[in-house]
């Protein structure tokens, strides 16, 4: 009888032990996963590194500068850059690569696309159908949502309000245009957020275009359908330009996917974030499934080593 308490005692000991490792592997698993919860900006992938990515033609005039990688897929003409296969100029690529038609650019090419799937997806916060950008003031983050076309004319100034992990997504249902000087700014970010410019959500392929007017300082991922257009000495000094489907077309432009690393001697910042796409892309990960295997045997194999023990 003593023997049998003795051994029950070391059956609840060990089992009181199991229920605290359980415990704790809830606690260690816990905090990351709800930090991808948290985390909303979605993944660019392989596109991060593109500053300008382009799906039938890009061509340049004029001495444009991109920093971060050039790129083309599924078209094959890249003109008016030093580095491609014509290797012509004046425009200058720096601080990447160029990749014509190749895979890194066609797995760039799908990652932008599953991007803009998700991006396009997102409940609305907001309706600003029929307003113009530059008259709407100051706008925190959100879902903004324009049914057809949108109209920046003067400035706008986006405030991610110091909160990390906040977002700007613009569902643009047509076309982007921007009037000759006009600006958008942003304050209060840190390296968490992102800016993303969709065009074409409701209107499908040849309708979601771009068009940056002459002498206009962007900021943010634009991602659209159809061509981007950037006027002379219109200048992405954060961020990026993405056709899905057509053409980039550059006249003297400066465009930076990292202006933290280069801002052209601006004061322009994006807090540390890589060309406002939420730092390196992609939420926290949750543990691997590895580790969880890992995890998981070790509690079965003290499971067992507490049985065995109750039963001698």
């Amino acid at each position: 009888m003593k023997n049998l308490m003795v051994r029950t005692q070391m059956f609840r000991g060990l089992f009181a032990r199991l229920a605290a490792i359980v415990s704790l592997a809830a606690l260690l698993t816990a905090a990351p996963f709800h930090a991808a919860l948290a985390a909303t900006a979605p993944s660019l992938g392989t596109a991060q590194s593109f500053a300008v990515l382009g799906g039938s033609t890009v061509t340049n005039t004029g001495p444009s500068v991109i920093i971060g990688d050039l790129g083309l897929y599924a078209g094959t003409s890249i003109t008016g850059f030093f580095g491609t296969t014509a290797n012509e100029g004046p425009g200058l690529v720096t601080g990447g690569v160029v990749h014509q038609t190749d895979g890194v650019a066609q797995g760039a090419q799908i990652a932008a696309t599953n991007a803009y799937t998700t991006l396009a997806a997102l409940p609305i916060t907001s309706n600003l159908s029929g307003q113009d950008l530059g008259t709407v003031g100051t706008l925190t983050p959100g879902v903004y949502r324009f049914n057809t076309t949108a109209q920046l004319t003067g400035a706008l100034t986006l405030d991610f309000t110091n909160t990390p992990n906040a977002q700007f997504v613009f569902q643009i249902g047509t076309a982007l245009t921007t009037a000759s000087g006009s600006s958008v700014n942003v304050i209060n970010g840190d390296s968490t957020n992102g800016i993303y410019w969709l065009m074409g959500v409701t209107g499908g392929a040849g309708t979601g275009a771009a068009t940056l007017g002459s002498s206009t300082v962007f900021a943010g991922n634009i991602i659209a359908l159809d061509t981007i257009a950037l006027g002379s000495t219109a200048d992405i000094l954060c961020g990026r330009a993405i056709s899905l489907d057509a053409a980039v077309t550059l006249n003297d432009n400066l465009i930076s996917n990292n202006n933290t690393a280069q801002n052209f001697g601006t004061d322009r910042s994006d807090f540390g974030s890589f060309g406002f796409s939420g730092g390196s892309g992609g939420p926290t990960p949750i543990p691997e499934p590895a580790t969880m295997l890992l995890l998981g045997s070790s509690l079965i194999g003290l499971a067992g080593f507490a049985r065995r023990k109750f039963k001698k």
